[in-house]
């Protein structure tokens, strides 16, 4: 199937071929300064048309040509500088490992047939949660949908190179480590670990359940005072690097001509559209135009038919652009989903645990894993309150990714020092802050169509497994785009609704 923009760029191309040809022959034949006129020419303000849900070609032709029209005048052709396109079929915004997936997906169904654009405003990864990370993969969840996703990703992991290799490239390779996790429990805890195994071996999962003699004979390292078992995961959980994934996505993105935009989200326009379903006396509202900040500060507007919230911390930013928080009835429920901030400490052991340690979480939450080969581990923890109650009074500041290092020292290391005693000795290397893409509410995925706004998706809210789901969930958004409903993975309670309802789909398993 051809491209409906086919005739568009052909034409859009000859008449750019024609315009270098009179630049060509000016300069041969004009006694005029070239250097003065095409600094005239480069001072004038370019302005981005409007877009708009139709323009016909010669439209889109005589106002993209503005910039080149002075050819015909003084022979010199100023390259245009709008590289954001005006229309796409599909709009994903955000440019990290959860967009990139659902991109991959939509593609993958349909090469042809639909035009993707991914619009993110920070390309070196700076501040995204996909590439700051401990890049954690397992299938240790309470909730089904968690599991599923998981085992998901490792099986695509596993085969990676079947899915996403492009010719002429080398093979993708994410570095996975197979080391497992492992969650130790006191008594308390006990039996939720125990009903929680049970589910995951149900779906398939190689969880085993390790009693206090069983630690102790394979992770000697560890103090057992006060544990009374430990789930640990045999096969397909462990860590990977985030960076290769996402490239590897992007490699094939590009090569399947997914269009990548550097920009920054400012504003939506929307439409009301008074029974627009056959059958129904309805009035269901639409976004048809977003606002698109460039690197210049040039305002662009374009044209889709479907966004695709996947902004990871800010989507709740980008849901209220959308006019989702601050409106009436519906529409003043918000996105719950906000930036919290995490602390990943670099310690050195050269007597710790060993290569063969598993990332292992305490009863408390702190956690810890190996680091490459040179006795490295990093290491981390949520503010306590979280954890306990919920409150935000502790929460660090996310106006920046400053580190907390007094945090490693009063919280972390002693209890990361009493739990697995060669820890006693350390030298802190260095250390990292990342953002979780935190749902307030139930700390879940929120997916799907928001109930007004119906060309308005999520992809949203998975409060730090983001890294380990964005497979699954781009392949859901394509089923969902495709078949209408899930196919693979049945993610129906994790839509807005359940906000809406105040009906939270609680995770047990929060690292």
């Amino acid at each position: 199937m051809f491209s409906k923009y086919a005739p568009r760029l052909r034409c859009r191309c000859n008449l750019l071929n024609k315009s270098v040809s009179i630049r060509c022959l000016s300069d041969k034949s004009s006694d005029n300064n070239p250097e003065k006129e095409n600094k005239v020419v480069a001072e004038k303000e370019y302005k981005t048309p409007s877009a708009g849900s139709y323009h016909s070609p010669w439209i889109i032709l005589k106002e993209e040509v503005k910039s080149i029209t002075g050819a015909f005048t003084t022979g010199h052709v100023t390259p245009a500088r709008n590289i954001i396109p005006r229309e796409a079929d599909i709009l994903v915004i955000g440019g990290g490992l959860v967009g990139n997936s659902v991109a991959y997906w939509l593609k993958k169904r349909n090469p042809k047939g639909v035009n993707v654009t991914i619009v993110e405003r920070d390309y070196g990864y700076t501040r995204a949660s996909s590439m700051l990370s401990a890049g954690g993969i397992r299938h240790q969840f309470s909730l089904q949908e968690n599991i599923q996703m998981s085992m998901f990703t490792t099986d695509f992991i596993r085969n990676i190179r079947e899915h996403l290799s492009v010719l002429d490239h080398e093979p993708p390779d994410v570095q996975f480590h197979h080391q497992g996790y492992m969650f130790l429990a006191n008594k308390e805890q006990a039996e939720n670990l125990e009903t929680c195994v049970k589910l995951q071996r149900e779906l398939g999962a190689k969880i085993e359940l390790m009693s206090r003699e069983k630690i102790s004979q394979k992770f000697p390292w560890v103090n057992l005072e006060g544990i009374e078992m430990a789930s640990y995961g045999t096969q397909g959980e462990g860590w990977f690097d985030p960076w290769l994934l996402l490239k590897a996505f992007r490699q094939k993105n590009v090569n399947n001509e997914v269009t990548y935009v550097k920009g920054e989200v400012v504003g939506f326009q929307q439409t009301n559209n008074p029974g627009s379903h056959i059958g129904s006396s309805t009035d269901f509202q639409t976004l048809n135009n977003i606002d698109i900040k460039d690197e210049e500060g040039n305002l662009h507007q374009m044209h889709f038919s479907l966004v695709i919230n996947c902004a990871g911390a800010w989507a709740g930013e980008i849901a209220e652009m959308a006019g989702i928080g601050p409106g009436k009835d519906v529409f003043s429920i918000p996105l719950p989903v906000e930036p919290r901030k995490r602390f990943v400490y670099v310690i050195h052991c050269p007597n710790g645990p060993g290569l063969e340690a598993p990332l292992t979480v305490d009863t408390n939450g702190v956690y810890f894993r190996r680091e490459g080969l040179g006795g490295c581990y990093i290491c981390g923890l949520s503010p306590e309150e979280v954890l306990n109650d919920q409150s935000e009074d502790k929460e660090p500041d996310i106006s920046n990714l400053d580190v907390d290092y007094n945090f490693f020292e009063e919280k972390v290391w002693p209890k990361l020092a009493y739990r697995y005693p060669q820890f006693e000795k350390i030298k802190l290397k260095s250390a990292w802050a990342g953002y979780y893409d935190y749902n307030y509410v139930d700390q879940n995925l929120i997916i799907g169509p928001h109930p007004k706004f119906r060309n308005f998706w999520f992809a949203n809210g998975m409060s730090g497994h983001g890294v380990q789901q964005s497979v699954a969930i781009g392949r859901a958004i394509g089923e969902l785009f495709y078949d209408h409903e899930y196919t693979s993975i049945d993610l129906s309670r994790f839509c807005f609704d359940r906000i809406m309802y105040d009906e939270p789909v609680m995770e047990n398993f929060i690292v």
